[in-house]
């Protein structure tokens, strides 16, 4: 047995458990005592039975002893955002809309997590309809303050030691922003990566499932394991997935290029998100090309509000419909707007994203990733809120992978990410690049203290 082994990494806890020096039913039962102790403050739990994961554990246990095969998760605790549809769980989607809801239907994902032995603990917090309304649940760092949203339980958990891998979801910017609050690393891979069937649609333009971790390769590897072709998911294609988790594990052959957007936005940053992301740029040196917008890359923001408005209102319109009054006031009038874009105005926006993901197509024949903010700073004050996802808005529509990485502290003490954005498709590019750029700052800094 290892002791408090629920601080290990996934990628730890999997050669420590192939190895026989840990259990996964011992993994479980430290991650739980780890949540008895501090989910009364940070509450990033909607749904969690004991006994259950300590039953998929001990089959786990069962399996490595009798010589079978193993799958890239063997024994290793995960969280699921709680509107990812679990078998003999309630998926409640963060309203008491659908309390106690429960489905036989499994999402894909989750499939693809039980074949690869994982051990799903239960569900995270999400916020209302995984859209804007802020939840319970509290940053790990200081409970004074947001974990972000709207996967505010599986940043959160990652973050307190509860599970090493948790899945979240994001729209516009709920799983960078939240990983960058928190602390932790975070990979929203291309959209289509990862399959949405049994996930809450919020809008089947712009969904994407994205993963949380304690490590680049704890990302890569959860991602790789649940990412599959999936017929019944638009947005899925059939062909091979980037090995992420080589892409983490690998040297860039050469120094890459990188490039750094003067966006008319960037004045909404901190002072001390803008001070550590200077300093970066500062370290990379001529690696890094700065440069003025274009056009197209201005206008984006407003697209991806009424692509985002429109999808939501049509998607879920018989829930709005049917329980208006449990609705919360921060999301009515959103909705109320979202029902007056017209359907030619949905249309004209979505020309303009097809347009933006031919731009970056382009442009990342030139440049290996765009270096960007995971957010405006640290995470906000609890009530004021779940952050502003706008650093991460352009990534999102154009459907491009993105990574964030805990580089920066800023005046409170909290964690600031630093987001890489790469080309489609090139995922274990982008995570090799993520990996260097990890590397070159941390030696930067060892040279300098000495």
């Amino acid at each position: 047995m290892i002791k408090d082994s629920y601080k290990l990494t996934a990628s730890e806890a999997l050669a420590a458990i192939a190895s026989g020096r840990l259990s996964s039913v011992e993994l479980v039962t430290s991650c739980l005592a780890q949540i008895k102790a501090t989910d009364n403050k940070i509450k990033a739990w909607a749904f969690l039975d004991g006994d259950v994961a300590l039953a998929q554990a001990a089959e786990c246990d069962r399996i490595r002893k009798a010589g079978l095969a193993t799958g890239p998760l063997h024994g290793i605790p995960v969280g699921l955002k709680d509107i990812i549809d679990t078998a003999k769980m309630p998926t409640e989607r963060g309203t008491q809309i659908f309390a106690g809801r429960q489905t036989e239907h499994v999402a894909r994902l989750v499939e693809r997590l039980r074949e690869a032995g994982a051990v799903i603990m239960g569900k995270t917090v999400t916020t209302e309809l995984a859209f804007m309304h802020a939840n319970e649940t509290r940053n790990p760092h200081n409970t004074d303050h947001s974990p972000g949203g709207s996967s505010s339980g599986s940043a959160a958990a990652v973050a307190a030691n509860h599970v090493p891998l948790a899945i979240g979801t994001q729209t516009n910017g709920s799983v960078i922003r939240p990983a960058s609050f928190c602390g932790t690393f975070g990979v929203k891979p291309t959209r289509g990566v990862i399959s949405r069937s049994g996930v809450l649609q919020t809008s089947v333009s712009l969904d994407q499932v994205g993963c949380f971790g304690r490590s680049l390769a704890d990302v890569a590897l959860l991602t790789d394991a649940i990412g599959s072709y999936d017929q019944h998911d638009p947005a899925s294609f059939a062909r091979p997935r980037p090995d992420m988790l080589g892409g983490a594990q690998a040297d860039a052959p050469v120094t890459p290029e990188l490039a750094w957007f003067e966006l008319p936005f960037n004045d909404r940053l901190s002072g001390d998100a803008r001070d550590g992301l200077d300093a970066v740029l500062e370290i990379l040196g001529p690696q890094v090309t700065r440069m003025e917008p274009a056009d197209t890359l201005s206008n984006l923001v407003a697209v991806q509000a009424r692509i985002h408005e429109y999808e939501i209102a049509q998607h879920q319109a018989d829930v709005f419909d049917e329980h208006w009054d449990q609705i919360s006031e921060t999301l009515k009038p959103v909705i109320t707007r979202a029902r007056q874009i017209t359907k030619t105005e949905y249309e004209d926006a979505l020309a303009v994203k097809t347009s933006a993901e031919a731009f970056f197509a382009n442009f990342f024949i030139d440049y290996d990733a765009i270096i960007a903010p995971s957010a405006a700073g640290e995470a906000p004050k609890f009530g004021d809120g779940t952050g502003d996802p706008i650093f991460c808005t352009l990534w999102t529509l154009a459907g491009l992978p993105c990574v964030s990485l805990p580089l920066l502290v800023g005046e409170n003490g909290l964690p600031i990410g630093v987001q890489l954005i790469g080309p489609a498709e090139k995922d274990d590019r982008l995570l090799r690049t993520a990996r260097w750029l990890q590397k070159h700052i941390a030696e930067t800094a060892d040279e300098k203290g000495s």
